[in-house]
């Protein structure tokens, strides 16, 4: 897995990450952001704009952050790889690990 997006994108994303990718592998829960890990190119432009430091290479992901690889990996299971979060547009549901971190 490439990038990916961890807790501290619950409940802010500011979409930063959104206007910079490339190659539009970023999709919207309801909550926060995922990466498609199979359609990321791993470029970093998204890492570079993160307000909320909330996404790291899969290499640097910090210990206490290791699940959260998993997390945006499990979130594309019935989505799959559609080839472009714009033509899904906003997803609406979230992995559940996301309310288990953050509760409503």
């Amino acid at each position: 897995m490439p990038y990916v997006i961890t807790e501290s994108c619950i409940d802010e994303m500011d979409r930063s990450c959104v206007t910079e990718c490339p190659v539009d592998c970023i999709y919207e829960g309801a909550r926060m952001l995922y990466i498609q890990p199979d359609e990321c190119v791993e470029c970093g432009a998204c890492e570079a704009v993160c307000p909320q430091m909330s996404i790291f290479h899969h290499d640097d992901l910090p210990a206490a952050a290791a699940h959260w690889a998993g997390v945006n990996a499990e979130f594309f299971g019935e989505l799959g790889s559609p080839g472009g979060a714009q033509g899904i547009g906003r997803v609406g549901t979230d992995h559940p690990a996301v309310a288990e971190a953050r509760p409503a």
